[in-house]
């Protein structure tokens, strides 16, 4: 486990200069309330966003698999490979512009594989039969966790396409084939997304992308094909029945209101009308026809919002891909990140001033000597 954690850059990378991007108009308010300076250092053009395929795997890179044991007595298998030969970097956490750190595993992914772990069991999440995307991830433990919990989908987005090829690839399939093996028994999901015999291993559909956060939308598969819309028709489009008690969940009048376990507090108020049902759980009762309809159920993502300019695209692309009304967030990151700026409580402020979605504190970690770290959860008002 890290303590305060420095990002080492290697601007020497950053010899071409980047078109400029164009900045969400909606969001530029916002990026100037978080100070985010309109001039930032010339980087190389981001690479064309892709689908990268399994079979596109690096046989030839090694990928020693070492198990990491989780409370509640599951294993998964993060795969350990050489920065160095794959990406040409040494001693960087972070590239600017060329590598954004997914061959190495943050201690804030293990955060978020414990906290859904709780979740699920507080009853505040499910993920069967759900659409899963996970942004900027590496090893990909969160989303190989949604895997084992019956999601019927789970995509894989990662900056690198290196990092998918040499690493992410590589860890989905050992785990599964874990999994597979009988060492870790999970729900299967019937061909309608509904949690059939448990016991049996899933199988569910898996994509990887690798681009840049301010145009993979257009590769990912579920956006692409979807369609948006409201109301009843037979497009295929929304056609929810939900009722307020669907979108609410009471809150006790009195009694504790904050838990410890540990080195995790998990927070709420009393003085809150509610709390917003994940988007997993209120789903599930609504009616749906899916067959046609864009977004993801859960997008996850773990150390993604530690550089301030990055942020806005960030949002954006979140925002493109979420599935209302239900759609349901989860991040993972500590509370300021030195030397970037970036930091959970900069994203909060963003979302929240934007107005779309509201935010709610599911557990923080500190032991006094390090970092706050953090899990948000994301949600539509």
């Amino acid at each position: 486990m890290e303590e305060n954690v420095v990002f080492r850059f290697n601007f020497a990378a950053a010899a071409t200069p980047q078109q400029e991007q164009p900045q969400p108009q909606s969001l530029l308010k916002n990026s100037n309330a978080l100070g985010i300076a309109a001039e930032q250092p010339l980087l190389p053009p981001p690479p064309p966003s892709e689908e990268v395929f399994p079979s596109e795997a690096e046989e030839s890179t090694s990928c020693v698999m070492e198990p990491i044991a989780l409370q509640g007595g599951m294993t998964l298998l993060k795969g350990r490979v050489n920065s160095q030969s794959i990406l040409k970097v040494s001693n960087s956490d972070l590239v600017p512009g060329k590598y954004e750190g997914g061959l190495k595993l943050w201690e804030c992914t293990i955060d978020l594989v414990e906290t859904l772990r709780r979740e699920i069991q507080d009853g505040q999440l499910s993920f069967r039969g759900k659409r899963v995307l996970e942004l900027g991830c590496g090893h990909g433990l969160p989303g190989i966790f949604a895997c084992l919990k019956g999601a019927s989908s789970v995509h894989f987005q990662d900056f690198n396409a290196e990092v998918l090829r040499n690493l992410t690839i590589k860890n989905v399939q050992a785990n599964l084939e874990q999994a597979r093996g009988g060492l870790v028994r999970i729900n299967s999901v019937s061909s309608d997304g509904i949690a059939a015999n448990k016991g049996l291993v899933v199988a569910p559909d898996i994509h990887y992308y690798a681009g840049d956060w301010s145009d993979v939308h257009d590769v990912l598969s579920v956006v692409r094909c979807g369609s948006a819309g409201s109301g009843d028709n037979e497009d295929g489009a929304f056609n929810f029945r939900f009722n307020e008690s669907d979108l609410y969940e009471p809150m006790p009048e009195s009694g504790d209101n904050e838990i410890k376990s540990g080195g995790l507090s998990r927070t709420g108020s009393k003085n809150r009308l509610a709390r917003k049902l994940s988007g997993s759980q209120a789903c599930e009762r609504g009616h749906t026809n899916t067959t046609q309809e864009g977004g993801y159920d859960i997008i996850l993502m773990s150390e993604t919002v530690y550089s301030l300019a990055s942020l806005p695209k960030l949002y954006e692309l979140i925002k493109k891909c979420i599935r209302p009304p239900y759609g349901v967030v989860y991040v993972a990151g500590k509370k300021h990140y030195f030397g970037v700026g970036g930091g959970t409580r900069q994203f909060k402020h963003l979302v929240e001033d934007d107005g779309v979605m509201a935010a709610h504190l599911v557990a923080d970690f500190a032991d006094g000597s390090s970092n706050v770290r953090e899990i948000w959860k994301f949600f539509f008002r």
